[in-house]
């Protein structure tokens, strides 16, 4: 079966508080950032953008996988933060791991579930035999204006998953999306911020996409909640995939370990896969991950994952979530501001 034959992640070092961030906009209590349940977000230096996160964590799943890069046929990088408006990221990507010339590329987007698309464009060409290994990588660089809910949680990072028949890491037994036309969150060209439906990007977008999807997948997997062992859902907030768990009957202990936003905040494409690389990072052969992945606009998509025992030999060659998640440094937010170039007069 297709698997996942390498990961790796990547996420700036540098941190601000959602306290911080109150306190410039009148909301001294915490209260807003304490109801989305996020309590620091990563912030991408100046010199920092999806192009350099795609290929920090696409060196390290190379290096997980101890694979030769050229060996990669197909490169799909999904972002809403792509630095150029016409030309692509992947390409950049490619070159920067070492990929030969004679392989397939594409930039992806789909909001927060272009990474996990590419994953599935990638498992489609492998499964038919046409490449050897796919890359499919999830980053962004989210935007929030300032003053909004988003610019709470809107955060910078990204997962890279190789994917492949050879001695998988972890196999992909079954994935499945659900997808509508619900205008639930957009940036229009040229706009600096997104615009989004308040109280509406949770329902009906957000809790009816991943449920139906979560639905979907028990289903055509005849499976249950008892089969799985972890469960991770995309992560715009902390709040929201907590109640998507109650809503599916997922007890905590099984969600809780993929809670990374809580740590980095929404890395919108990189959301649910670096929850995802979370959960490899520590989970036993022979567990069962259950993933589904939300983009706005609206759509998600499913995955069933067992963890092989290839895992452990592999584990220790590359940075985890976790190391990237403790290694940090706090910004105020003026140097936040400089740092997202918020001061448009500045230039």
């Amino acid at each position: 079966m297709v698997g996942i034959v390498g990961y790796g992640v990547y996420v700036p070092r540098y941190r601000i508080k959602t306290t911080d961030i109150a306190e410039v906009w009148g909301d001294a209590s915490g209260r807003i950032a304490k109801g989305l349940g996020v309590f620091e977000k990563s912030v991408p230096g100046p010199d920092e953008d999806v192009t350099t996160i795609s290929v920090e964590a696409a060196r390290n799943a190379v290096k997980r996988a101890q694979i030769d890069p050229r060996d990669i046929e197909a490169v799909y990088v999904g972002s809403e933060s792509h630095p150029y408006a016409v030309k692509p990221t992947g390409t950049i990507v490619a070159e920067a791991i070492g990929c030969t010339h004679d392989m397939t590329c594409a930039d992806l987007e789909f909001a927060c579930k272009a990474g996990t698309a590419g994953i599935q464009m990638a498992m489609g060409l492998v499964k038919s035999k046409m490449i050897k290994i796919g890359l499919a990588i999830g980053s962004d660089t989210a935007q929030g204006r300032p003053g909004d809910a988003l610019e709470y949680s809107a955060a910078a990072g990204g997962a890279a998953f190789l994917i492949g028949l050879k001695n998988p890491l972890a196999t992909i037994e079954e994935t499945v999306s659900f997808t509508t036309d619900t205008p639930d969150f957009w940036r229009r060209e040229g706009e600096d911020f997104p615009s989004h439906g308040a109280r509406f990007t949770g329902e009906p977008a957000y809790f009816r996409h991943v449920g139906e999807g979560a639905k979907s997948l028990f289903r055509k997997t005849k499976t249950t909640v008892d089969d799985y062992d972890y469960f991770v859902f995309h992560m715009p907030n902390g709040k929201f995939p907590v109640a998507m768990g109650r809503q599916l009957g997922v007890p905590p202990e099984k969600l809780e370990d993929s809670l990374v936003v809580r740590q980095i905040g929404n890395t919108y494409s990189g959301s649910a896969m670096i929850g995802l690389a979370r959960i490899l990072d520590i989970a036993k052969p022979g567990s069962k991950i259950f993933m589904v992945a939300y983009g706005s606009g609206a759509g998600s998509d499913a995955f069933s994952i067992t963890v092989e025992d290839a895992i452990e030999e592999r584990r220790g060659e590359v940075p985890t979530v976790d190391d990237y998640v403790e290694r940090k440094t706090y910004v105020d937010y003026a140097t936040y501001a400089k740092f997202r170039r918020k001061i448009k007069a500045l230039g």
